[in-house]
């Protein structure tokens, strides 16, 4: 019985000279829990798919079916409708209208974001909270509030009926997050690395674009990219500040697709098929970088 005894307790020390406790009831349902079958986790992703996939497949089939038919099958299948939005609706001027203050917004945006996220990621100064608590408070006013004095001021400066207002305004209502954003993703790069620039003997600038603005690419495509798709998607600052069609963005010429008797919903699928294809393609080649660069932002350290 001794020796009994004394086995059991030689089981109990582990290699390292410890007890080793018994399994719990704790562990084990910790243990069950986390093993998760695959099909809870498969069928929300699928279900959430399909929901996703459902309007962009009837926007599709619109757009390639025949006027009145009424198959699920997109055969026979027709590019009428796109060459009706394309050449009869001048969407290839609304493309290029909408690229245009797209591109130009996205660089005026990062530019901007860039030198004031770096300003309070590196430097203190009075009223410092104050004003982030502003930038973070300027994202609860509607866009629609501001256009009657924004259209004010762009009448003053006579800038009405031209794309420069519009990328203004919406350079303007996008960087508050931006600047934020950039100030984040900047705090995550060591002081100490521009400070070893300084003593090589380069300037504050010099350091900030040997060392600071490569490892900030990750987090300047992902700005840069919802800066561009915001202003190619947004209607209202395009509808209010451009007065003539061959000036008008894609949204605003999804509008007049709209009549006030009939909607031609084939053409409409064509224009709104027209209006995705960009935005698809931007954030398939900047998937990598948007992820990392919202990763990167998302921790301080």
């Amino acid at each position: 019985m001794t020796t009994a005894i004394a086995e059991k307790g030689l089981s109990d020390v582990s290699a390292t000279g410890g007890p080793v406790p018994p399994p719990t009831r704790r562990r084990r349902r910790g243990r069950r829990f986390d093993e998760v079958p695959r099909w809870q986790i498969y069928v929300p992703l699928g279900l959430y798919l399909l929901f996703t996939l459902i309007p962009f497949y009837w926007m599709v089939l619109f757009s390639l079916r025949p006027a009145g038919s009424t198959s699920l099958v997109p055969w026979p299948m027709t590019f009428d409708h796109f060459e009706k939005v394309w050449n009869e609706r001048s969407f290839s001027v609304f493309f290029q209208n909408s690229a245009l203050i797209g591109v130009f917004t996205l660089i005026f945006t990062t530019g901007v974001a860039l030198a004031g996220g770096y300003a309070l990621a590196r430097f203190n100064f009075r009223l410092k909270q104050p004003f982030m608590l502003a930038l973070l408070c300027s994202q609860f006013i509607p866009g629609a509030l501001m256009l009657v004095p924004l259209f004010q001021i762009f009448k003053n400066l006579q800038l009405i009926n031209s794309p420069v207002s519009v990328v203004i305004a919406e350079t303007v209502f996008q960087l508050p997050l931006s600047i934020i954003l950039i100030s984040g993703f900047i705090k995550n790069v060591p002081y100490s690395l521009e400070e070893a620039a300084w003593v090589d003997g380069c300037s504050r600038l010099q350091a900030f674009r040997i060392v600071v603005l490569p490892m900030l690419r990750p987090g300047l495509i992902a700005v840069g990219s919802f800066a561009f798709v915001h202003s190619w998607n947004h209607f209202l600052f395009a509808l209010m500040f451009l007065m003539e069609q061959d000036k008008q963005t894609i949204p605003v010429g999804l509008s007049t697709l709209i009549g006030s008797d009939s909607v031609d919903f084939g053409a409409l699928a064509a224009g709104g098929v027209i209006s995705a294809v960009p935005v698809v393609i931007v954030f398939a080649f900047i998937q990598k970088w948007l992820i990392s660069g919202f990763s990167a932002g998302a921790v301080k350290g």
